[in-house]
């Protein structure tokens, strides 16, 4: 998907206590034994699936489709994830991070009509980055293990196996196949139009690649780290310019 994954990572990485720091710990946990396999996948995300897939369907999906239709369906599939975030927050010890995702869960569930409506945030319980299984196994000092990019999927660590585990929580047990994958697209679509504007970050790299995983990785480890004091704050996302400019 020639440029959506590295443009995600990026746009994430704004949350990261601090990007040089990150760098180093990203360049310290690189387990990539599959490079050469790694780089004929992002090739062909890069240069095939994207600009003749993924990038026009995204825009038109948001292009043609109402902001109300689409703000209802965004809050409604990130309402979803708030019972898992809470689980997986409680088994990192974040009680208070916890509370919140309890909290927005039951507002917008009840108030914000199944969560179509983000009453909590207009409450002033802001949404908070959620939290999978694979966070908690880093927490608890899980390695990344293997690094791997997939077709159609993008950048993934062997450690990532156990975010499987958040679809065992209620309402994410629920879903079935085809339901999980309406989310998925729902929401990629919403995050790939969002990061045309950044697009010239990645076509400037002189390895896109590397770059890819280095932030991918760091996003991996700050989600493992972060706590209740560490909470995600729009501010923190000025420092996604700072790392832009010392590793481009």
């Amino acid at each position: 998907m020639r440029k959506i994954w590295i443009l995600i990572v990026l746009l994430m990485a704004g949350c990261a206590s601090h990007p040089q720091q990150e760098s180093a710990e990203a360049d310290s946990n690189v387990n990539d034994p599959f490079e050469g396999f790694n780089r004929i996948m992002w090739d062909f995300n890069y240069e095939i699936l994207d600009p003749y897939l993924v990038r026009p369907v995204s825009l038109t999906y948001t292009g043609y489709t109402p902001r109300f239709i689409r703000t209802g369906i965004s809050n409604f599939l990130a309402n979803l994830d708030e019972p898992a975030s809470m689980v997986n927050n409680l088994l990192m010890g974040n009680g208070t991070l916890a509370l919140t995702h309890l909290n927005r869960f039951w507002i917008n569930t009840t108030f914000g009509v199944a969560g179509l409506y983000d009453a909590a945030s207009q409450g002033g319980i802001a949404r908070q980055d959620e939290r999978a299984f694979g966070d908690v196994l880093g927490h608890w000092g899980v390695g990344n293990g293997w690094y791997f990019v997939f077709p159609g999927y993008g950048p993934w660590s062997l450690r990532e196996a156990g975010d499987f585990a958040d679809g065992a929580y209620p309402p994410l047990s629920f879903l079935n196949f085809w339901a999980g994958l309406g989310k998925w697209v729902f929401e990629g679509m919403e995050t790939r139009s969002a990061l045309v504007s950044q697009e010239s970050t990645l076509e400037n790299s002189p390895d896109p690649y590397v770059l890819t995983r280095d932030v991918f990785l760091q996003r991996r480890a700050y989600k493992a780290e972060v706590s209740d004091q560490e909470a995600v704050d729009d501010d923190q996302e000025d420092y996604l310019d700072d790392y832009l400019d010392d590793d481009l």
